[in-house]
């Protein structure tokens, strides 16, 4: 049974740790600060783990005592579960910088049971011992039981657990695992005052974990391989119109008009300049697909011209089937890879690429922004084909940084670039969704149309000063994150 104790908690360690990365996603991103602090925080309370668990075991060699510390973990993990949302919320509203709130964030949530399931193996082992001349075998065979529990558990978390169950009901799952780990070693062991504990925590578990499947309403939550996903209705912001949104790691991705392809989000309509700078365009590159919002409305607008999707995530696309209305077209093509994989290998051109991959300034995957990037777009670009960005950020001001740096490495390739603010062009310090519009041909287009729509479109465009030496995001050096951090 203790060989079972230490696989079970090495893989619940990494369980822990791959859906912690789940648990801050909605309040603070996917970012690198909050992957650094993750494996950061776990690390060190694995470490001080260690060290408890072999001064404990020294003291007190008791398998009653190890199933304790067992015992506790699971609490601490339930109570993780319960006050996650409420702590990562009043962290997010009391610090201002990303990296002290995801640093607490993960301290305050995951270091308890951390350090609890670290004390495991090392109090295992000196239960084990009891020869020194087989002292180095026994510390081998455990550390390494351990080890292949932690891996089986990574493998288990990432493409089972998260898919199937969810974040919240995983958390629940894994404490009621500790639980009978706990009693298993008090049947084998007899601890009485464990026994009362763990069956009084094992029934309070299982009933969250039954409330928590039922008290989801009428709102879709689902977790997919990649993402945390929150489907719901609500009103257009605009109109009062009913509306179905899609919240991807709780930031709004896709939006639909229910029984309608038009467009809902202002940025979406910038899309709509690929015909006044490439007029007669028939093909197109869409780089995030979400809820397939535009895609469904190109189709119907653009009846002679074919779209590739690059969505990274399949789960998105069958939700995007379900909730969405998509519908199988042969003028649609949809990959399921990395766009930046995409366009590593893919041959084929375009006449348009739509860019909608940065979901915010806390969601941009660094690959795609880069010159090694921007250089493989342009080299799928037919002649007189187009880029269209859009970019989460402000004109002037600490959350311009990614802007300037992005608009300067398109430079670098495309003969001409510009910018169109989607929202207040005026509000220069504005957080707001701006177009990026790069340009294969190095003629200077028109900015009038007789669309009075496209027209209004192209009065938003906006100059933008870079001042010193211009800065080139390149895939080995693309602080996109520390350039977030700087409008926090």
């Amino acid at each position: 049974m203790l060989e079972i104790a230490v696989f079970l908690c090495g893989a619940i360690v990494m369980i822990y740790e791959i859906v912690g990365s789940r648990v801050v996603a909605p309040h603070f991103g996917t970012s690198l600060y909050v992957w650094t602090s993750l494996i950061g925080v776990i690390l060190a309370s694995l470490s001080a783990g260690y060290w408890l668990g072999g001064r404990l075991a020294d003291r007190r060699p008791r398998f009653s005592t190890l199933s304790w510390i067992i015992l506790f973990s699971a609490i601490l993990i339930g109570l993780t579960t319960l006050v996650k949302d409420h702590v990562l919320y009043f962290l997010g509203s009391a610090f201002e910088g990303m990296m002290t709130r995801t640093l607490l964030g993960t301290i305050v949530l995951f270091a308890p049971a951390s350090i609890l399931l670290g004390m495991v193996s090392p109090y295992a082992v000196r239960l084990r011992v009891r020869a020194v001349t087989t002292s180095g075998a026994t510390v081998g065979r455990l550390y390494a039981i351990s080890t292949i529990g932690s891996i089986a558990g990574t493998f288990l978390a990432g493409f089972v657990l998260i898919p199937a169950l969810g974040t919240t009901s995983i958390l629940y799952v894994i404490a009621i695992i500790l639980i009978l780990v706990s009693l298993s070693l008090y049947i084998s062991f007899r601890n009485p005052g464990n026994l009362v504990v763990s069956v009084i925590m094992l029934a309070g578990l299982t009933a969250a974990t039954v409330m928590h499947h039922n008290s989801r309403g009428n709102d879709i939550v689902v977790d997919t391989q990649y993402n945390h996903v929150r489907i719901f209705d609500t009103e257009y912001w605009i109109s009062g119109e009913p509306i179905r949104v899609m919240k991807v790691n709780d930031e709004y991705s896709s939006a639909m008009f229910p029984g309608s392809d038009s467009l809902v989000y202002e940025y979406t309509w910038y899309y709509r300049l690929a015909g006044h700078f490439n007029p007669g365009f028939r093909s197109a590159l869409l780089l995030g697909g979400a809820g397939y919002s535009y895609p469904k409305y190109y189709l119907g607008r653009y009846p002679h011209a074919t779209i590739d999707v690059v969505e990274i995530d399949p789960g998105l696309t069958a939700l995007a089937k379900e909730h969405f209305g998509l519908a199988d077209d042969p003028r649609l093509r949809i990959f399921h890879e990395d766009a930046r994989t995409f366009l590593n290998r893919h041959d084929g051109t375009y006449d348009v690429i739509l860019g909608d991959a940065y979901k915010s300034l806390l969601a941009i995957p660094f690959q795609l922004t880069t010159l090694e990037a921007v250089r493989l777009k342009y080299g799928m670009l037919s002649d007189g084909g187009l880029v269209i960005e859009n970019l989460i950020a402000s004109l002037d001001g600490p959350a311009s940084t990614f802007l300037k740096a992005q608009y300067a490495t398109f430079r670098e390739v495309f003969p001409r670039v510009y910018l169109f603010a989607c929202h207040e062009p005026e509000n220069r310090e504005m957080l707001q969704s701006i177009s990026l519009v790069a340009l294969k041909s190095p003629e200077e287009p028109s900015f009038t149309s007789g669309d009075s729509l496209i027209n209004a479109l192209l009065g938003h465009r906006v100059l933008l000063q870079l001042s010193g030496e211009p800065v080139i995001l390149t895939d080995d050096h693309a602080p996109v994150e520390y350039y977030a951090m700087k409008a926090l």
